[in-house]
């Protein structure tokens, strides 16, 4: 039995796979006792990740019920997994990013005096109010945490600025590549009806995902004309659009785009489809933080439909553009890059800041290090 336990929690789809690889190459090393425990706060979306990478899961919360509140999450997270947390002992817990459960468990780590290790530590937007609690809620495991793994240079100097250690700091790439070449490395799946058919139309295809806190409401609605704005002017042109499971999501575009021909929902796509979609498409349109990381990994555009993006890179090397949710510059930029070849090439071809595919890897050997078990840390990523 190793000496030392690894505590691992996610509790949402997007967590789920970017700590899949760091799960999988923990175990595959064999040198710490790993143990994993979801919290649920997403529950059919989770679940077909981790079916997906075939993750093992010790410990499972269960806390999602119907229109939870962030106050709800929190509790049930707190109240959960404190009792886990005095069963196993761990010598570290492991969190990732920005969501509810991932303040809550650090909260809970805290507590209890275990040390907390933060994953895609240090990106920052300034405003905690945007994304809405994701903002907050990074900075917060970041002040509990005392070990980051950092996705980019830049995010490693915001944790410098906020007073974390050199020496607790590794640049590692997010992790999310890591899983994205593992996924798009495998077999093109059969293809639900729905997909295949618009997959099979003429024209360019565009991937839409919107579901963020702060675009509820009238922001999503100037989404859904943007939407409207470029079918008019592009007979051609499919939308497809796995949506949201949040019912304030599906009212609203369902509401505003079910007599649209060129737009085709679809229920929430499996990870490995997902990526194969994405790989397929011409232009991503969206509001997901993971997919501004993961879309120019295989050379698509991404339009990022928010207000400030705390994952500035992709901006600055060209990959992305940060458009708002007004309609007329959302259309306006869709159709420059559904017209204009030479603005889709600079987007296409822009240098990906965001990882190797090797991060995962880089997290193991730094613990290794951390508990005596490794001579030499291992070297930052390089972004740039």
């Amino acid at each position: 039995m190793p000496d030392h336990a690894i505590f691992i929690t996610f509790g949402t789809r997007p967590e789920a796979i970017k700590m899949a690889p760091v799960v999988l190459e923990l175990r595959r090393r064999g040198v710490f006792r790993v143990i994993t425990c979801v919290t649920g706060q997403h529950r059919e979306m989770l679940d077909q990740v981790v079916k997906a990478f075939a993750l093992p899961v010790d410990h499972d919360l269960k806390i999602m019920r119907e229109r939870q509140s962030l106050g709800h999450i929190t509790s049930a997270v707190l109240n959960g997994i404190d009792p886990i947390l005095e069963a196993e002992k761990p010598d570290l817990l492991m969190v990732h990013g920005d969501t509810t459960t991932t303040f809550a468990a650090a909260l809970a780590a805290y507590y209890r005096m275990i040390p907390v290790a933060h994953v895609e530590a240090g990106l920052r937007t300034d405003n905690v109010y945007s994304p809405f609690p994701e903002e907050m809620n990074r900075r917060l495991a970041d002040r509990l945490a005392s070990v980051y793994y950092p996705p980019t240079q830049k995010a490693r100097a915001a944790l410098l600025r906020e007073g974390a250690r050199p020496e607790s700091v590794l640049v590692t790439g997010n992790t999310v590549i890591d899983a994205l070449l593992m996924t798009a490395s495998t077999n093109a799946p059969d293809w639900e009806p729905k997909v295949a058919r618009a997959l099979k139309r003429p024209g360019p295809k565009v991937l839409v995902t919107v579901h963020r806190r702060e675009s509820w409401g009238m922001p999503m609605e100037r989404v859904a004309h943007a939407i409207k704005q470029v079918c008019a002017q592009m007979p051609k042109a499919t939308f497809i659009f796995p949506i949201h499971l949040n019912p304030v999501v599906r009212v609203t575009f369902r509401g505003a785009l079910d007599a649209v021909d060129q737009v085709v929902f679809t229920e929430p796509l499996p990870y490995l489809p997902f990526v194969h979609l994405m790989k397929t498409v011409d232009v991503v349109i969206t509001d997901s933080g993971g997919i501004q990381e993961e879309a120019p990994t295989l050379g698509k555009p991404v339009l990022v439909m928010r207000d400030t993006t705390e994952r500035p890179e992709g901006i600055d090397a060209g990959t992305a553009r940060l458009v708002g949710t007004d309609s007329d510059l959302i259309a306006r930029e869709l159709l420059l890059l559904l017209n204009d070849q030479a603005a889709y090439e600079r987007m296409a071809n822009a240098v990906n800041p965001y990882g190797d595919g090797q991060a995962a890897g880089r997290i193991a050997d730094h613990l290794e290090h951390r508990f005596g078990l490794r001579a030499h840390p291992p070297g930052d990523f390089q972004d740039s």
